[in-house]
C-alpha cells in the first residue's frame, strides 16, 4: 500500500485578500500621480456602488474617495487616482477606515505610512 501525500493546506481568506491587495501596489509611493484639487469621477469598476464623483477640496469627500480606491482599485487606478502626499497626510485617519488587510499590506510595503500613524497615548 502506498502512502498518499498530504494535501497542502488552503490559504486563509485573510491571506487570499492580502495577496490580492499586494499585487495591486505601486512599486513606490512616488508613482502615485493623482490630482490634488478639484473633482474626480471614479470609473464604475472602482465605484460600482453609489457615489462616483468626489471633490478633493472637501476632506470628507477626499477621504471617502481614497478609501474606495484603496479597496476597489486595480494597480493602474491607484497610480492615476491617488496622490502620494495626500495619501501620507491622510493615512493616520484613513488607516482606521480601511480593512486590516489593506492597511497591513500598505504599511508593510511602505514604512513611511506606518511611521505616519499617530503616537499611542502615553
Amino acid at each position: 500500500m502506498s502512502a498518499v501525500p498530504a494535501a497542502e493546506p488552503s490559504p486563509s481568506a485573510a491571506e487570499v485578500l492580502r495577496q490580492r491587495y499586494k499585487r495591486r501596489l505601486p512599486v513606490a509611493l512616488g508613482e502615485l500621480a493623482g490630482l490634488t484639487h478639484g473633482s474626480v469621477q471614479l470609473p464604475l469598476h472602482v465605484a460600482w456602488s453609489g457615489l462616483t464623483r468626489f471633490d478633493l477640496d472637501r476632506p470628507r469627500s477626499r477621504m471617502t474617495m481614497y478609501r474606495t480606491v484603496l479597496a476597489e482599485g486595480q494597480h493602474g487606478d491607484l497610480i492615476v487616482l491617488l496622490d502620494r502626499d495626500l495619501l501620507v497626510a491622510q493615512w493616520p485617519v484613513l488607516r482606521t477606515l480601511i480593512s486590516r488587510a489593506i492597511r497591513d499590506v500598505w504599511e508593510e510595503a511602505f514604512p513611511e505610512l506606518a511611521s505616519a500613524r499617530p503616537a499611542a497615548a502615553a
